[in-house]
This record gives structure tokens, C-alpha cells and sequence, in this order.
């Protein structure tokens, strides 16, 4: 399982693939996949045991940027199919990845009943305000007044709150970071994928060719607030929701919440489930027969 701490030396690049990004220059993904390849290295799991997914969006090329078993879906599906990955393998270090288009648009739907399900995975959304890949449109997290080529005249729409959304939904680890605090944001994914069950990171990466010319990675490092400074602490979920209520406002990086009593994962629950059945053949074979194929 993913939280389980493995000793290696492991280097980053072994997570690198061959195939060169081909983002914008300038673009905070590529700070995002750096830091990803180092908190892998510095958990161990090799390249074959973990599988990335992601959904469709400038973001998400992530995985054929890896060594890792990756699997590119459609738009707004990469929380399904990681779940269907992890509970065929539980073993696998599943992690998905995606825009804020694409987890907050046509994903929002998925996105509560993977919290709910606490599957052992990881959520890592690039949350840029914009959709980047299609030109530029307003994305859900487009803050109000934006102008973009579906609002020529700023939107008039209030932004969802990734995360106001995923504490009030029941995450139980909930962080938000930026490539502009590169050591910061390893540190963020590495605690996220340890941490046992579903865990959101909400990564601030701004479009350098659609996006606010005001919000780029430069006023990230002028503005950003760490939590860990601030005294915040992660535990208390109140505070956590506070402190989310300020998304868009100001840009606080860390861990706002890590539930100190994380419950059973789902993935956990299959394998006992498997286990019992195992050991009762008359209900293994009552279940078999129902599904079985005319």
C-alpha cells in the first residue's frame, strides 16, 4: 500500500520518461511533474508498481512524462478509473492527476464519491483558472470579473473553492502548494501519498499564455503564506475551513487538514471482504452464480 515506507535511493529521473514535456515555457506543470518524480523518489516504490491516471487537459500529459504505468482518459474520468485500478490491485500506488477543468467541471460528480469510497489514492489537481489546452475558455475556478474568450466581458460567475469543496465532501487530507515553493510542494505530494486513503492536493500552476498575467509563479513567491508558519494546525478541521474560505484571496501552502484518525480505506475493506468470502464457500459460490453469464 502506499503508505508504507520503503528505504531506497532512488533518484528522480528513474520516474522521468523519455518524451520531453512540450508544455509552455514558463508553465507550472513543469514544476509540478519535478516535484512529483522527487517525492517519489524519496518514497521507493519503483516505476511498475505504481499507475498514474489522468483525465484530458494540458495537465493531464503527466503520465507519459513518467516511467509509471499511465493511462490518459477521457476528460473528467480519472477518478473512476483510478478507483477501478486500485481495487483490482491494491497493492498498486495509484495516483491521479488532472486541471481544475477537468476535476471541477465535468468531473464534479466523480469527485464526492471518491472521498466518500476513501479509496488509497492520490488526487493532484494543476488548478490554473483557465482552460488552457482548448484556447483559454472560463474554467469553474475562473475568479469573478475574469475576462477570457468565453468572457469577453468578465464572467459574472462566483468560482467553485476546491477546497472549501473536498472538506465539506469529507476528505481527510487536504493540502494546497505551488511550484513556486518547489521544496514545499515535494514535501505536500510526498505526505499526500503516504498518507492512508484518499488525499487531495490542490496545486496553484499558473497558464503563462492563457492565464491572468498578474496571478504567474513570480507574485506566487511574493504572496504565498505557509501554514506550518502560521501556526496552523492541521487536525483541526474547523480552522481548515476558515482558512479555505480565503481560496482565491490569499495563497496559503501547506497541509490545511490530515485527519488524525484516518478510518479504513475502501481498498481494505474489499480485501477483508475477499478474505471472508474465501473462507464461505456456500455465499462465494451464491455470489458467483449471480454473476454468472447465461
Amino acid at each position: 500500500m502506499k503508505s508504507v515506507e520503503i528505504p531506497t535511493s532512488t533518484q528522480p529521473a528513474v520516474y522521468k520518461s523519455n518524451l520531453k514535456p512540450i508544455w509552455c515555457p514558463g508553465c507550472g506543470d513543469y514544476g509540478v511533474l519535478s516535484a512529483l518524480c522527487k517525492a517519489l523518489a524519496n518514497i521507493g516504490r519503483p516505476p511498475h508498481e505504481i499507475a498514474f491516471v489522468s483525465g484530458i487537459g494540458c495537465s493531464s500529459r503527466i503520465p507519459g512524462y513518467t516511467t509509471a504505468y499511465g493511462f490518459n482518459s477521457v476528460h473528467g474520468r480519472a477518478l473512476p478509473i483510478a478507483q477501478g485500478i486500485k481495487i483490482a490491485n491494491p497493492d498498486l500506488l495509484v495516483i491521479a492527476a488532472g486541471g481544475d477543468g477537468d476535476g471541477f467541471s465535468i468531473g464534479g460528480g466523480h469527485l464526492p464519491h471518491a472521498i466518500r469510497r476513501n479509496l488509497d489514492i492520490t488526487y493532484i489537481v494543476m488548478d490554473n483558472q483557465v482552460y488552457g489546452l482548448t484556447k483559454g475558455q472560463l474554467s469553474p475556478t475562473s475568479p469573478c470579473g475574469a475576462k477570457t474568450v468565453t468572457s469577453v466581458y468578465g464572467s459574472m460567475e462566483a468560482p467553485v473553492n476546491p477546497l472549501a469543496t473536498v472538506l465539506g465532501y469529507g476528505c481527510g487530507f487536504v493540502a494546497q502548494g505551488t511550484p513556486a515553493d518547489l521544496p514545499g510542494l515535494i514535501a505536500l505530494i510526498e505526505e499526500a501519498i503516504r498518507y492512508p486513503g484518499f488525499a487531495f492536493v490542490n496545486v496553484q500552476s499558473p497558464c503563462v499564455t492563457f492565464g491572468s498575467p498578474d496571478w504567474q509563479l513570480p507574485q506566487h513567491k511574493k504572496t504565498l503564506k505557509k501554514l506550518i508558519e502560521l501556526g496552523h494546525d492541521p487536525a483541526n478541521r474547523l480552522a481548515a475551513f476558515d482558512l479555505a474560505q480565503q481560496y482565491g484571496e490569499e495563497l496559503h501552502v501547506g497541509v490545511l487538514y490530515r485527519n488524525p484518525n484516518p478510518p479504513v480505506t475502501y481498498d481494505q475493506l474489499v480485501r477483508q471482504r475477499q478474505a471472508e468470502l474465501a473462507g464461505n464457500t456456500v455465499q462465494k459460490d451464491r455470489i458467483l452464480e449471480m454473476f454468472k453469464v447465461a
